[in-house]
């Protein structure tokens, strides 16, 4: 059995508390109802996009 089994849940909460954060900017910035619609996918995809810039400001993309 392994003995570290938790050592890797680190990064899932920081995405969690990142979408969750997410959800509700979104949610409070949203004016009609597909914005309400949209602001799940958009905070899934919120973090990627973050990284992506980020790796894009580093190295130059």
């Amino acid at each position: 059995m392994a003995k570290d089994s938790a050592s890797g849940a680190g990064g899932g909460v920081v995405y969690g508390l990142g979408f969750i954060g997410a959800a509700v900017y979104y949610f409070q910035a949203a004016d009609t109802f597909w914005l309400f619609v949209l602001a799940i996918p958009k905070a899934l995809i919120w973090p990627g996009v973050l990284v992506y810039e980020l790796l894009k400001s580093v190295y130059g993309g």
